[in-house]
C-alpha cells in the first residue's frame, strides 16, 4: 500500500513523517505514475478544499482512479454543509457538553491531528469529529451561549500547524500510519469483506441476534467474509468492500452517515443514504406514491394554515404521523376533532409539515419483503391485542406486539405482491419491506421502509437459511460487478 500526503508544495512541509511519499498536489494530478498507482491510500493536506481547487481535484481524481483520499469529496462538501454541522453537534451533544464543560469562555477552538488533541484534553472528542470528517489535520470551532454546539469544522493547512505541535503531529502521524490496517488493492480478490452495522442493546433492532449470526454463516459460504460493526468503527468504513446496516436508520442518526461515507468510499451498501433519505420522510413518501399514482389511504399533507381542516378532509377517527416515525412511533390516531387539532400542534411544533390519513381499521397489515427488485417474504402483521396498531407503544400493556404469520410469496394475493414491487422500484433497489392494507379487492401502501425487519423465527419462517443465502446473493452479484468495473443493476 502506498501513502501519500499532497501538499500544495513539497518546500513547504514541515514534517518528516517515516514510510509516508510526499508529493505536490500537482505532481499528483499530472504525472501518469501517480495516475497508473495500484491501491495508494492519499492523505489531502493541500491549503484549500474549494469548489474546483486543487485540494478539491485531489480527492476527486483520487477517487476516480480508485484511490482512498482523506478527506474524499463527500466529506469536502460535508465540512461545508451547516445541515451536516449541527447533525454532527446534536449527535456528539452530551459528549461536547460533558467534554467543554469546564470551559468558561464563549468560544472555543480544538486543532485535531490525526484524531488527537495536542493538549490531551479532548481526544474522545477530537476521535468523533476525526471519524466523522476524515482529514488528517482539522479545526473545530465551537461557541457556547446557553451550552456548547459545533459552529464549523475546516482543514488545518499544513503551513498553520504551529511550530510547538511539530513534534506531536510527527508523532501521532507516525502511530497512525503504523497502526493502521489499509486495505491493500484487490486485482483478483478471493473474497470479500462485509461489515455488518448492527447494535444489539435497541429493542427496536432490524435484526435479531440469531438473524445476524445466519447473514454471516450466508455470507461465509458465499466467500465473504462478513464481521459486525458497531457505530464506534465510522472511520474503518475503507477497510471493507460493503456494508450491511442491521441497525434502525434515520435521516439525523449514525447510520445515514455510515451509508454515506460507504457509499463515498465505493462500497456496496444496503441501505443506501439516498434509501434511507426517501424512506425515513413520510411526507416525501405520500406526494411520491400520490404523483405515480400508487393506490394509498386517503392523505393530506399538513401544515399550519389546514390544520383544523382535518376532521373535514378526511372523517374521524383519522391518524397523523409524524415525517420521521418509526416502529408505530409517531403515529398516533384522533378520535374527535379536539384530539386532531391538539395532536397536529404538537407534531407542527417539530416538523413544518406532517401527515394526516384516514384510518382504515384492518386485522392485519401485509408486509412484502422486497430486494433488488424481487420479493423475498410475504407476512401479515397482525394488530397487537386491543389495539389498532401493530406494536403498542404504552409500555404498561400485557401484549404489546400483534402475531406474526409469514407465507410463501407465491400465496400472497398477486394484487398485493405487484402493488408492493411497483411501489418499491419508485425507491431504488435496495432490501425494502412495503406495508400495504387490503380491503376488498383493493390494495393501499401504508409505507415503504428502508432496512426492514428481518428476524429469525418470522420473515424467515418460510425460507429458513435460503432468505440469508437471497441477500447475501445480491451483495456478491455487486460486488462481483464493481470489481469488473460495472455498476451494478
Amino acid at each position: 500500500m502506498h501513502i501519500l500526503i499532497i501538499v500544495d508544495e513539497v518546500s513547504e512541509w514541515p514534517l518528516e513523517v517515516k514510510g509516508v511519499d510526499v508529493v505536490s498536489a500537482s505532481d499528483y494530478l499530472l504525472e501518469p505514475r501517480y495516475a497508473d498507482m495500484l491501491g495508494a491510500r492519499v492523505f489531502n493536506c493541500c491549503r484549500s478544499y474549494k469548489y474546483q481547487s486543487m485540494g478539491y481535484y485531489v480527492s476527486l481524481l483520487a477517487e476516480a482512479r480508485g484511490h482512498k483520499p482523506a478527506p474524499n469529496v463527500t466529506t469536502i462538501q460535508d465540512m461545508k454543509s451547516q445541515t451536516m454541522i449541527r447533525l454532527v453537534s446534536d449527535d456528539l451533544e452530551e459528549m461536547i457538553q460533558e467534554s467543554l464543560q469546564l470551559n468558561n469562555a464563549k468560544n472555543f477552538t480544538l486543532d485535531i491531528y490525526f484524531g488527537k488533541d495536542p493538549k490531551g484534553k479532548h481526544d474522545r472528542l477530537a476521535s468523533y469529529l476525526f471519524n466523522m470528517f476524515q482529514a488528517p489535520f482539522l479545526r473545530a470551532k465551537f461557541a457556547r451561549e446557553d451550552h456548547w454546539d459545533l459552529q464549523k469544522i475546516t482543514p488545518i493547512p499544513a503551513m498553520e500547524i504551529p511550530a510547538a505541535d511539530h513534534d506531536f503531529v510527527i508523532k501521532v502521524a507516525s502511530e497512525y500510519f503504523k497502526s493502521r490496517r489499509f486495505p491493500e488493492h484487490k486485482k483478483t480478490p478471493d473474497r470479500y469483506d462485509l461489515a455488518i452495522l448492527y447494535n444489539p442493546d435497541i429493542s427496536d433492532w432490524a435484526s435479531d441476534e440469531t438473524a445476524v449470526k445466519k447473514f454471516i454463516k450466508a455470507a461465509e459460504n458465499l466467500g465473504i467474509d462478513a464481521q459486525i460493526i458497531g457505530k464506534e468503527d465510522f472511520a474503518n468504513i475503507a477497510e471493507f468492500d460493503a456494508l450491511f446496516i442491521r441497525d434502525t436508520t434515520r435521516v439525523n442518526h449514525y447510520t445515514y452517515r455510515f451509508a454515506r461515507r460507504a457509499e463515498a468510499e465505493g462500497l456496496v451498501v444496503v441501505d443506501d443514504p439516498e434509501s434511507i433519505l426517501r424512506c425515513s420522510n413520510k411526507v416525501y413518501l405520500a406526494e411520491l406514491l400520490a404523483h405515480n399514482k400508487i393506490p394509498t389511504p386517503l392523505t393530506v399533507i399538513v401544515h399550519k394554515g389546514n390544520k383544523d381542516e382535518i376532521p373535514n378532509l378526511l372523517g374521524l377517527p383519522c391518524i397523523l404521523k409524524q415525517p420521521d416515525s418509526s416502529f408505530s412511533l409517531g403515529v398516533v390516531k384522533a378520535d374527535t376533532a379536539a384530539d386532531a387539532r391538539r395532536l397536529a400542534d404538537e407534531m407542527l411544533e417539530k416538523s413544518d409539515l406532517i401527515i394526516a390519513q384516514e384510518f382504515l381499521p384492518t386485522q392485519f397489515d401485509w408486509r412484502i419483503g422486497i430486494f433488488n427488485g424481487k420479493p423475498l417474504y410475504a407476512c401479515q402483521y397482525f394488530m397487537a391485542p386491543q389495539h389498532w396498531q401493530i406494536i403498542n407503544q404504552n409500555p404498561q400493556a400485557n401484549h404489546r406486539y400483534g402475531r406474526v404469520k409469514t407465507l410463501p410469496v407465491e400465496l400472497a394475493p398477486a394484487r398485493v405482491v405487484k402493488t408492493a414491487i411497483k411501489a418499491a422500484n419508485l425507491i431504488g433497489d435496495g432490501l425494502y419491506g412495503v406495508d400495504l392494507k387490503q380491503i376488498g379487492k383493493k390494495v393501499y401502501v401504508i409505507e415503504i421502509n428502508d432496512n426492514p425487519t428481518i428476524q429469525s423465527g418470522f420473515e424467515d419462517a418460510v425460507l429458513k437459511d435460503e432468505l440469508y443465502r437471497r441477500i447475501m446473493e445480491v451483495f456478491l452479484q455487486r460486488l462481483e460487478q464493481l470489481r469488473l468495473g460495472l455498476k451494478y443493476e
